[in-house]
C-alpha cells in the first residue's frame, strides 16, 4: 500500500479528488465504487466543484453503491441512497441512469445481492473505488470475523456500526448490511482508502503493521497493487509537519 499523510482532513480531500480526476481522465468511461459517512463528503464537494466546471468529463462515469443499510427507506436521510444522491449523483451531473446500487426495501435481500452480483460481472470490474476505514477494520459492511464473505452479501452488523453517526436522524433503525464482498472490491482496478479524524487511530495503526487476518477486513487491502492510502495527520497521530504531504 502507498501511504500518503496530509496535515489537515482538506488537504486530504482536496488530494483524494485530484487522485479520481486523474483517473476519470484515462478514459471516458469509468466505474466508480464509492462509499458514504463523514470521510469522503469533502472530496465529494471538491469533485462537485470540478463538475460544474468541466461537465463532460462527468458524463459518462458510473457510479456503484458500495453498501446500504438494510431495511431504510430510500429517502431516509441516514440511507446510503441519500447520502450517494446528495453528496455526488446531483452535484456531479451523473444520470440517474448510470448509478445502481442495493435496494434497502427489498423483501428479498439475499436476492438483492445476486441481483448486484450479476451486475457486476456485467458491467465490472470496477475501475475506482473509494473507501474508508471502520474503526475495527469493516470495509464497507464487511466485518471482523473467522470468515469473509467474497461477494455481494447479506451482512450482520456489529454494535459499534450500528452506532454510526449516519444513522442519528433516521426514524428507523438497520437490522442488517447489504455491502459488496472482499472479492469484489479487491478486483478493483485501484483502490483508495480515506482515513481521517482522531478516532481511526487505533483502526490505522493496525492497517499500517500489514498483518493480514479476518479479524480486521481492511489488511486485506495490502494483496492489491494499487492500493492508495490517504490519511490526516489527526488519525496517524502525528503533529503536523509544515512540510507538504507525499502526493499520491
Amino acid at each position: 500500500m502507498k501511504i500518503s499523510l496530509y496535515d489537515d482532513h482538506e488537504a486530504m480531500s482536496r488530494a483524494a479528488a485530484a487522485l479520481i480526476v486523474r483517473e476519470i481522465a484515462r478514459q471516458s468511461e469509468n466505474l466508480l465504487c464509492l462509499a458514504t459517512g463523514s470521510t469522503p463528503t469533502r472530496t465529494y464537494a471538491s469533485m462537485a466543484a470540478r463538475a460544474r466546471r468541466s461537465p463532460a468529463a462527468f458524463a459518462r462515469l458510473r457510479v456503484l453503491k458500495l453498501d446500504e443499510w438494510g431495511g431504510l427507506p430510500e429517502n431516509d436521510p441516514g440511507s446510503c441512497e441519500t447520502y450517494l444522491r446528495e453528496h455526488v449523483i446531483q452535484p456531479w451531473g451523473i444520470s440517474p441512469r448510470r448509478f445502481t446500487g442495493f435496494s434497502a426495501v427489498s423483501d428479498r435481500p439475499e436476492s438483492e445481492c445476486d441481483r448486484i452480483r450479476q451486475w457486476l460481472v456485467r458491467n465490472g470490474p470496477i475501475d475506482l473505488c473509494v473507501l474508508g476505514l471502520g474503526r475495527n477494520g469493516h470495509l464497507g459492511f464487511n466485518e471482523p470475523g473467522p470468515l469473509l464473505h467474497p461477494v455481494a452479501h447479506r451482512a450482520t452488523l456489529t454494535a459499534e456500526t450500528l452506532a454510526h453517526p449516519m444513522l442519528e436522524r433516521s426514524a428507523t433503525k438497520p437490522t442488517f448490511g447489504l455491502t459488496l464482498g472482499l472479492a469484489e472490491i479487491l478486483q478493483s482496478r485501484r483502490i483508495l482508502l480515506l482515513v481521517s479524524g482522531a478516532h481511526k487511530q487505533a483502526a490505522f495503526q493496525r492497517l499500517v503493521r500489514n498483518e493480514i487476518s479476518t479479524d480486521f477486513p481492511a489488511s486485506l487491502l495490502a494483496l492489491h497493487p494499487q492500493t492508495t492510502v490517504l490519511c490526516d495527520r489527526a488519525a496517524a497521530a502525528l503533529e503536523p509537519s509544515g512540510k507538504p504531504a507525499t502526493q499520491p
